[in-house]
């Protein structure tokens, strides 16, 4: 294997008597225009840059990078499995994992992903320190038990998407697919649109903000969530919830809503129908059917169009 070197840098160092010394270090390697097939090809590299290079062939070998550190991919074509496991410092622009590259990145920290395709399934678990940025995810399970997550202008298909992650912050992400965000902690989101269901099931301390969010049965179980100036529609929204705030939202095709729930709502146009909310109080224009058939059931039902709470 050919690799060849960037010009050293040259460090000025501090002698124990005083005096300056320099001092040159040869900082990255560079390997370009090359095809690996075999398992671990770049095991355990340091300070590398790899361009236009290809992984695949008929040797099928796995975990390429497996325990690297200070690794640049760009331009580079990933179908085999595992390549980024145990890795440190990551960097990946301009590439394209294809759907045989299964989990791409695991057990890994400090990575920035621009440009890029991921289209494994499991792309993502258990990283941390992670920034991805006008890429196109399509990969199940995508996600899970990841800590600081960064993704702007980005469009994911996925199930089960982000689960069990948290101190995350997305802007401007578009997400199709079932059961995201569940069990997650910490989170903003901004301008996203998400077609989805059963979505933030369980979650804690996340707020949507300018945002649109489509599905079934949205955050039940979830603990303090907050959407402001959101669009919201699907059946039985905000069930079970705790610490619920919705400021300036409107909600469409919304039926049976708030269901034992403690929720704070101001609501800018009808439901269909409003079941049982446990506390709190919900603010909205009319309601279709206001449901009080639990003896405790103690929330307040203002409708803006009468003179009285229901």
């Amino acid at each position: 294997m050919l690799f060849f070197r960037f010009p050293a840098r040259t460090f000025i160092r501090r002698c124990a008597d005083g005096t300056m010394q320099k001092e040159e270090v040869n900082t990255v390697k560079i390997v370009e225009d090359k095809t690996f097939d075999e398992e671990r090809a770049l095991y355990g590299s340091r300070q590398l840059l790899a361009r236009n290079c290809t992984f695949d062939g008929p040797a099928d070998g796995e975990s390429a990078f497996k325990e690297s550190s200070d690794i640049t991919a760009k331009h580079c074509l990933f179908r085999l499995r595992y390549p980024f496991w145990h890795n440190h410092r990551l960097k990946i622009t301009d590439s394209e994992m294809t759907d045989t590259c299964r989990a791409a990145l695991w057990y890994s920290d400090h990575i920035e992903i621009a440009r890029t395709k991921m289209h494994g399934i499991k792309a993502l678990r258990e990283c941390a320190e992670v920034v991805i940025r006008d890429c196109d995810i399509i990969s199940p399970e995508f996600g899970w038990s990841v800590r600081g997550v960064q993704m702007e202008n980005t469009a994911a298909v996925s199930e089960y998407f982000m689960m069990r992650s948290e101190n995350l912050r997305f802007v401007n992400v578009h997400f199709t697919g079932k059961y995201s965000f569940q069990y997650i902690k910490n989170a903003v989101f901004e301008n996203c649109v998400f077609d989805t269901k059963d979505a933030f099931w369980h979650g804690e301390n996340i707020l949507v903000r300018n945002s649109v969010v489509k599905g079934e049965y949205l955050a039940w179980y979830s603990d303090g969530l907050t959407l402001e100036n959101c669009r919201i529609s699907g059946t039985q929204p905000f069930c079970y919830c705790r610490g619920l705030k919705l400021i300036h939202c409107e909600m469409t095709d919304a039926d049976l809503c708030f269901e034992k729930s403690d929720v704070d709502a101001e609501i800018t146009t009808p439901v269909i129908s409003i079941k049982n909310p446990r506390s709190g109080t919900i603010r909205v224009p009319a309601a279709g059917e206001i449901i009080r058939d639990d003896p405790e059931a103690k929330g307040e039902i203002i409708l803006s169009d009468s003179r009285n709470g229901v």
